[in-house]
């Protein structure tokens, strides 16, 4: 076990912004030095497996009656309700992982990204990402190929609303170029690392 406490590190951003592809390079380079530095987290959900799904690798899954006293002994971190159906971050393993000094990464919504931070206030950063430009974030969800007219001018909508709440978190990260958004939040992680309480 680690003699340094873990740390969450809680991204948020735009659709399309590449929050994924950054995080991933992240995790990359951190399991890199060290196979057991990074943590996952996994939600849990009301819904039944499918396929070859099992529990406690996609989803923990529970039962309703389950999810719901998770909720009231205040073990959700945060949750939401999907065609009938929860998905939230359970916070008992999260807990575990910043016990054995793992970096727990999580690319989640903006009020996912604050709840974690106000449920552990000394062990959680919370970094938004930015585009270089909105010219440039359309570009991109273009540049899928998947999405309708109508869907990139409402994803574009969605992006303006949630990129002025960037304010609400304590680090700006602009995906300009992967490799340098990598570095940034990699920095990010050393200097809260060094902070006395995780020592």
């Amino acid at each position: 076990m680690s003699s340094k406490r873990g740390l969450i590190v809680a991204v948020s951003g735009p659709s399309g912004v590449g929050k994924g592809t950054v995080l991933g390079a992240v995790e990359e380079f951190l399991a890199s030095s060290d196979a057991n530095a990074v943590g996952r987290s996994i939600s849990a959900t009301t819904r039944k497996p499918r396929g070859n799904e099992q529990d406690g690798v996609e989803y923990y899954f529970k039962t309703v009656e389950e999810f719901e006293s998770l909720i009231e002994e205040g073990e959700i971190i945060e949750y939401d309700k999907y065609c009938d159906n929860y998905y939230g971050t359970p916070a008992e393993p999260v807990r575990r992982m910043i016990g054995d000094g793992k970096v727990v990464l999580f690319d989640i919504t903006i009020e996912g990204s604050l709840a974690l931070k106000r449920f552990f206030p000394e062990d959680c950063v919370t970094i938004f990402i930015l585009p270089p430009s909105m010219d440039e974030l359309e570009s991109r969800l273009r540049g899928r190929g998947t999405e309708a007219d109508d869907v990139v001018k409402a994803r574009m909508d969605q992006a303006s609303k949630e990129i002025a709440r960037a304010g609400e978190f304590e680090f700006i990260v602009t995906n300009n170029q992967i490799e340098q958004a990598r570095d940034d939040i990699l920095s990010i992680i050393r200097a809260e690392g060094l902070k006395k309480a995780r020592q």
